[in-house]
């Protein structure tokens, strides 16, 4: 049978969500406590390639074993075994053909910017620290150009081999709370490093180093030095991953209203 797992883990200590050769990732850890509770080698496949430092509220993965433990029993057990770091939320049987990656549909991630001259001592695995002044009202005046449906080359990494750049962007707001600035942005999928050099393109445009129309230089020339920097990973957060049909505006405001609630920044 096809197991799905919503997982929540703090990447600091982990080389991103992709098993790798020469460095610990955070599928890594969570096949050796799959196969520590069934006994043999699980193979997990995850919705996302997330990077070093990049934390998860809502990872989705799945993968295949036949056991008698209850379905909803198996987080209790791999919570047993993981790193305190990696936590499972959820765990469901799903249909043999569903997909954690190819049926998802949408992703929320939400990038968080500490806007104070001193770094913070509490909170700093999980922010970025911008020590400068930055103009709130600017930045969220520039997030309005990346909705809809484009071409993003000029969003992606470096040495990026992915041939079809374009992507749609549903939802993208910037919110001020205290000394923080919280981004949430909704899209269909996101490039590698997509997420994090909006931010910093963002920060880069709150600071005045860049014009408020930096974004539509980018999708306009399709050129990566038109924007800003690649903000830190440690400000970003893979919300959740949406299937069957991407998020109404409506669905999206009232989870992003619970989550602010039960988690304020």
């Amino acid at each position: 049978m096809r197991i799905k797992l919503i997982v929540e883990f703090d990447g600091t200590e982990y080389a991103g969500w992709q098993r790798q050769n020469n460095a610990v990732a955070v599928q890594q850890r969570l096949e050796e406590a799959l196969e520590r509770l069934f006994g043999s080698p699980v193979c997990v496949q995850g919705a996302s390639r997330t990077d070093a430092g990049v934390h998860a509220a809502g990872m989705v993965c799945h993968f295949d074993i036949e056991t008698k433990i209850p379905p909803e029993r198996i987080a209790y057990a791999l919570n047993f075994t993981l790193p305190k770091d990696i936590r499972i939320r959820e765990s469901s049987r799903v249909s043999d053909t569903f997909h954690a990656r190819f049926d998802a549909k949408a992703k929320w991630y939400r990038y968080t910017i500490y806007n104070h001259k001193h770094a913070s001592a509490l909170n700093r695995r999980m922010v970025a620290h911008v020590p400068y002044a930055l103009e709130p009202l600017k930045m969220q005046r520039a997030l309005g150009t990346l909705l809809g449906r484009h071409d993003f080359a000029a969003f992606a990494a470096s040495g990026s081999v992915v041939k079809d750049t374009t992507r749609e962007i549903y939802f993208a707001q910037l919110q001020k709370r205290g000394d923080l600035l919280v981004l949430d942005i909704v899209g269909s999928g996101f490039l590698y490093n997509m997420v994090r050099i909006i931010a910093g393109t963002l920060i880069d445009i709150g600071r005045g180093k860049l014009q408020t129309d930096a974004f539509a230089r980018m999708l306009r020339t399709k050129e990566r030095i038109q924007g800003g920097i690649t903000a830190p990973p440690q400000g970003l957060i893979l919300q959740r991953v949406y299937y069957g049909a991407p998020p109404s505006y409506e669905q999206y405001l009232c989870e992003k209203s619970i989550l602010d609630g039960v988690f304020p920044a």
